[in-house]
């Protein structure tokens, strides 16, 4: 009768467990199934002892992942049992610090049901609250310093919670039990509007006098979850021009807040899993298709797409200021072009006192810089930037990892450090390309090897040896005596796909992107390859041609155009009947001179590339001012529906030079002259070119296969986040019989590179 007499079980559980009410759901769990015992946060899981006979306990261990908190993340239970000790009732303990140790961090939650129903229910305490959220809710990493996760770690030490709120803080049977940033109007934090001057303006109803401003026309600036937002009324075309004037984002699209799920499909077409994403925990902007004839929202809040980037409020202010407005806001990152968000009042008065007219403000710290994620929902959710929500939940790995610190690539950068089964790539960091995004960088990785206690003994980083990741890679690496290991960009692209699937390969990787530098010195960036975690070989890639002027043709296609015609079809091929035809002569020749001569010319095989070439030789787009712009608009004008034009494509040809397969382009670009000579509609011009780069990816790895007999492809690389090429590769890649492995957790992007390049760096020292 050893069962009658029961045992003790001693439990650990890890994974998101802190911050997410796991405790109180123990203690309710214990209650339920009258066990006695304990349980306590500790700097590396939860720690349970519990203390009833075998069957209760099997039974509360199963209810214990069953019943889990809707955030809470269970990754592993241990339990042990041992003799009894004698307790008498269940209690929470302090938490214990432990040296070494970590624990997985929640990231930040959008407002839950049950907060949103208090802050707009007139007789509770919390009405009208924009810093109402419990434990199933509310900001999570922004707020956190160190763990474990208590609200002396948090920037929420400074404000004391009211009596009301302590007893709810202190009460395991309420939701707001440890909530750390728990505050209600008695005790703050609390909100201020202040002008463009740096006074504080005196209203009634701060609410009520922001909505008043934005419907004027006015731009606010908005303190958020993980920073600043530029807000504007997106329905007043004047107000989005100036926000975009002030900006300095003449054309790259802006996001959009509504109200409600109601009120964005008066805009956009919403599809079941486009809806659930809209409205999971998470919270991200979704790029949806835009009902641009129902859709009273400016066109040049998205100029020349077809989707519009929209999400749902996700904390109760921006509830508050969508219900007051009862208008769909531009909801934008607040920075210049490129910078990093401002996440710090004065910081924000000072950087966008030149954008925002007004200022809402809010005296809550926020530790780290956090931007929205951005999803889009082809087949399968799909991360184009992946942020708050998602950051810094980890990737986990198959195997047990090195402690590497990859970092990353230049545009899109993140970084990635792993150690044990968890690979934590960090949130969206920006574009390299300045002094203040570098900070960014170096000061969010000291935040994840705190919190994660990761003491890098390797540092990956990618090949180009002017990115300043690059650069803070090997200063950094050669400072404290760690092993450098350089890993080449397209090898990461593919085996970051392979991470996020757990599968080692070997595959046949396809990697379309702008730029990555080569093995070679050349510019890479229209790549197959055969590679799993350890290694590749290049197998095949696209024609290389000049890129004449180097940068300069990636902000102006029409030079990369020339580069084509003149490289692949003659030096003196004529321009007169093509939208080329009127580049100034001055500069025709210059550009001939360059290519000729080589000056400042250097060969690329990039994908992203070949796009700007077509969309700027067909009229679509011959200069730009954000990243990929002329290949998106060449995308957004195929048609919807293919009808006739769906198996109709240019012509190209696959030759061998010296082992590798070179993807030859002339013919391509000769039938595209015609084409445009002919005055065939851009749409199937369009069309037809993506059903060309389809092929192209078909013809290489069916000639891969035959030579290999690896039938699985991995998709990967920024060209990939164009719907209509992957939704064609995948189609015909599957006709042919490939397996085909894309993208979901991690941005094809250059988002995703640093998670290829750890794990690439752990076997290459293994």
């Amino acid at each position: 009768m050893l069962i009658k007499a029961g045992k003790l079980a001693k439990i650990g559980v890890r994974g998101v467990v802190q911050g997410v009410g796991f405790r109180p759901f123990v203690y309710r769990l214990a209650q339920e199934h009258n066990v006695k015992g304990w349980v306590r946060n500790t700097s590396g899981n939860v720690e349970i002892e519990i203390e009833g006979d075998e069957e209760t306990l099997r039974n509360f261990l199963s209810d214990l992942e069953a019943k889990a908190p809707p955030m809470a993340r269970i990754e592993e239970v241990e339990a042990t049992f041992h003799t009894l000790k004698g307790y008498t009732g269940f209690e929470i303990l302090e938490s214990l610090s432990q040296e070494g140790q970590y624990q997985l961090v929640s990231p930040d939650i959008a407002t839950c049901e049950d907060c949103r129903r208090e802050l707009f229910c007139s007789t509770d305490r919390r009405f009208r609250y924009p810093f109402t959220n419990c434990t199933n809710c509310g900001p999570r990493f922004t707020i956190i310093e160190d763990i474990p996760y208590d609200r002396p770690k948090t920037t929420m030490r400074k404000f004391q919670m009211c009596p009301q709120c302590q007893r709810e803080y202190d009460n395991p049977l309420d939701r707001r039990f440890h909530a750390q940033p728990n505050a209600c109007p008695k005790c703050d934090p609390s909100l201020e509007l202040i002008g463009g001057n740096g006074n504080p303006i005196e209203c009634n109803d701060i609410f009520q006098a922001a909505s008043d401003l934005l419907k004027e026309g006015r731009i606010l600036a908005v303190k958020g979850l993980g920073g600043f937002q530029l807000a504007c009324d997106a329905t007043n075309e004047e107000a989005v021009n100036l926000l975009r004037s002030r900006k300095r984002r003449p054309s790259k699209p802006l996001a959009v807040m509504m109200a409600t799920l109601e009120d964005i499909e008066k805009h956009c077409l919403v599809s079941p899993e486009e809806r659930k994403l809209l409205q999971s925990p998470e919270c991200p902007i979704v790029l949806l298709r835009w009902k641009h004839s129902s859709s009273n929202i400016s066109s040049a809040v998205a100029p020349n797409l077809n989707y519009l980037g929209v999400m749902l409020p996700y904390t109760p202010l921006h509830h508050l200021l969508l219900g007051e407005t009862g208008l769909p806001l531009v909801m934008t990152s607040g920075n210049l072009s490129e910078e990093p968000i401002a996440k710090d009042n004065d910081e924000a008065l000072a950087r966008l006192g030149g954008i925002a007219d007004y200022f809402l403000l809010h005296n809550r710290d926020i530790f780290s810089r956090y931007d929205d994620s951005v999803y889009m929902v082809e087949g399968m959710p799909q991360a184009i930037r992946r942020a708050r929500g998602y950051a810094p939940y980890p990737v986990f790995l198959p195997f047990k990892s090195k402690q590497i610190l990859a970092c990353g690539a230049e545009l899109k950068n993140t970084f990635c450090l792993t150690k044990d089964e968890h690979a934590f790539l960090s949130q969206h960091i920006g574009d390299m390309e300045n002094e203040e995004t570098l900070e960014h960088f170096e000061n969010t990785i000291e935040l994840y090897r705190k919190l994660f206690r990761i003491e890098p003994e390797i540092v990956a980083y990618d090949m180009h040896p002017e990115y300043l990741s690059t650069k803070y890679a090997l200063q950094a690496g050669s400072e404290q005596g760690l092993s450098l290991i350089p890993v080449q960009h397209h090898h990461a692209h593919i085996v970051s796909c392979l991470a996020e699937k757990g599968i080692e390969g070997p595959v046949i990787g396809v990697a379309f992107d702008g730029t990555g530098y080569g093995t070679d010195g050349t510019i890479w960036g229209g790549e197959f390859l055969l590679a799993d975690w350890r290694s590749f070989r290049r197998v095949g890639h696209l024609e290389y041609v000049p890129l004449p002027g180097g940068e300069v043709a990636i902000k102006k296609p029409y030079r990369m155009a020339l580069s084509y015609l003149y490289t692949l079809l003659g030096e003196d091929f004529p321009l007169e009947n093509l939208p080329l035809s009127k580049i100034h002569s001055v500069e025709l020749e210059l550009i001939k001179q360059q290519l000729k001569r080589g000056i400042n010319s250097p060969p690329t095989s990039s994908a992203g590339r070949l796009f700007d070439a077509v969309s700027a030789l067909a009229g679509v787009k011959e200069e730009i001012d954000y990243e990929a712009q002329a290949a998106i608009e060449l995308e957004m004008l195929a048609p919807g529906r293919a009808d006739d034009f769906d198996s109709k494509f240019y012509p190209f040809s696959i030759v061998e030079h010296q082992g590798v397969r070179v993807v030859k382009l002339g013919e391509l670009f000769s039938a595209i002259v015609q084409d445009v000579e002919d005055r065939v509609p851009i749409p199937i011009i369009s069309l037809k070119f993506h059903n060309t780069m389809a092929q192209m990816i078909v013809g290489m790895c069916r000639l891969t296969a035959i030579e290999t007999g690896i039938t699985q492809v991995a998709l990967s690389g920024g060209v990939f986040q164009n719907r209509l090429l992957l939704k064609l590769a995948t189609t015909a890649l599957g006709r042919e019989g490939f397996g085909v492995l894309s993208h979901k957790l991690v941005p094809c992007n250059d988002g995703g590179i640093s998670l290829g390049q750890a794990v690439i760096a752990n076997f290459e020292l293994a």
